[in-house]
């Protein structure tokens, strides 16, 4: 079959943006089979495949394209499959642009091959036509793992020792899996129900889930070690910082973790269900990644009365992908960049009222991240009207699981440090994804959790 020699990607089709602001209804409505087949012939099939390098779960993406040119769908997905076991979610949520596709050399002369909205499509015509994960091994049949917390990470790693074999019990705090993916990413990015079909998956594979198990509360590390040969530590980083500014106790001041939570998982932006949030006014959404982009859209659709974006850097600095921003600008939400709060403001029954900020200017150095660092311009400070302020500016691992496990080595930050691959200080005890690195990307927290069942399968087969 001939290569498309097209320059850009074929348009993947969205919800009309005026309509969609009213619901949770998913925005990006992915390929049709004859999308994704002209899409994929776009792809060269590259000798040396750059694009896998970019791929933190090494997914053979020539190939499974190749297969979508063919229009041989259920080879594309068990090529995806064979290394990475939640393709509909990655398809939707990972930073393709910023990696695998960055690295795609379509784009020395245009824009690189779709190959998220691809892996996207290919997985949910899986899901559609009934495609299954059949990679079980008996190679460690008799062997037991325990995988802490049940989001992006340990769903990996549990997978992959699964396939190998293991018997995996995972342990989750909430009441269902998914961590980040339930509770973080809104339904328009990430339908539940995508989520749902893609960890029966994992339980097809004779993975455990014991739900409501709070550990370092109901069961220690130490008690998980005296019941199974291994233990992966996936419990990712939930704990939200916030500025230190005056105000920050004000009634209307939210976490963005709490506005997810509950939006996801309490249905607060419904006033069918009893469980609302504040009526959100003017909402201020201090921060620039994908969790601001989250929060701020949420409040739109929750019937904010008007929503702005407060960022200290640029926008070309922002850390939100590209697609995020520009449905989040079509959804009508203003951009206000170059501007850091200074503090909150409250009125007379301790409600906010507004926010005091103060203009930046670019400067000539740069942060250990890479991005150019700001300054205050003196004498700038303003304010702004608004009603509710959403802080999301990062988080950082809670320190529960992590202090229940003796001998086990943290940084100041309060991740857990491990080596290479993903072994911690204390024995028979693996970790990653944003315990380990900090707050991060789903698919980086995958392809820890991935280099972790690789070593815990090595330490297995010693025993």
């Amino acid at each position: 079959m001939s290569v498309n020699k097209s320059r850009k990607k074929v348009e993947m089709p969205a919800l009309d943006a005026r309509a969609r602001v009213s619901n949770f209804e998913e925005v990006s409505l992915g390929y049709t089979a004859e999308m994704a087949m002209e899409e994929a012939a776009r792809c060269l099939d590259c000798k040396h495949k750059p694009c896998v390098a970019g791929c933190p779960v090494n997914v053979a993406i020539p190939e499974f394209i190749t297969k979508v040119k063919e229009g041989d769908f259920a080879e594309a997905y068990s090529i995806i499959t064979a290394t990475n076991s939640l393709p509909a979610v990655c398809g939707r949520v990972c930073p393709q642009e910023t990696q695998c596709e960055a690295l795609c050399v379509r784009c020395k002369s245009g824009e690189s091959v779709a190959i998220g909205r691809l892996e996207r499509f290919v997985s949910d015509w899986a899901m559609q036509n009934l495609c299954r994960l059949e990679f079980q091994s008996d190679l460690l049949v008799g062997k037991k793992a325990a995988v802490v917390g049940a989001g992006p990470a340990g769903l990996t790693c549990a997978a992959d020792l699964a396939k190998q074999g293991v018997a995996v019990t995972i342990f989750e705090a909430l009441h269902d899996v998914g961590g980040v993916l339930r509770y973080g990413i809104p339904e328009f990015r990430l339908p539940k129900d995508i989520l749902d079909r893609e960890v029966e998956g994992l339980t097809q594979l004779g993975v455990e889930i014991k739900l409501n198990m709070v550990i370092g509360k109901t069961m220690s590390v130490d008690e998980l070690l005296n019941e199974h040969d291994a233990v992966f530590l996936g419990t990712g980083a939930g704990l939200p910082s916030f500025l230190g500014v005056h105000g920050e106790n004000l009634l209307g001041v939210f976490s963005a973790n709490e506005v997810l939570t509950r939006v996801n998982l309490l249905n607060a932006h419904d006033e069918k269900y009893d469980t609302p949030l504040k009526n959100p006014g003017r909402v201020a959404v201090i921060g620039g990644g994908n969790v601001a982009m989250d929060v701020a859209r949420c409040a739109v659709r929750a019937g904010a009365e008007k929503v702005f974006i407060v960022y200290r850097r640029s926008e070309a600095e922002m850390p939100a992908r590209l697609e995020e921003i520009h449905h989040a600008k079509e959804e009508k939400i203003v951009f206000k960049t170059l501007i850091s709060p200074v503090r909150i403001l409250g009125d007379e029954e301790g409600h906010v009222c507004g926010l005091e900020c103060v203009w930046m200017e670019m400067g000539d150095e740069v942060d250990d991240t890479g991005r150019i660092i700001t300054e205050p311009i003196r004498g700038s400070n303003f304010m702004m009207l608004v009603d509710s302020v959403v802080i999301a500016v990062g988080t950082s691992p809670n320190p529960m699981v992590i202090s229940s496990a003796k001998d086990l080595e943290t940084r100041a930050a309060g991740t857990v440090v491990a080596d290479e691959n993903m072994r911690t200080s204390k024995a028979r005890v693996f970790a990653g994804g944003d315990i380990v690195s900090g707050a991060a990307t789903v698919i980086n927290a995958m392809g820890q959790g991935k280099i972790a069942a690789a070593a815990m399968v090595e330490h297995l087969r010693g025993l």
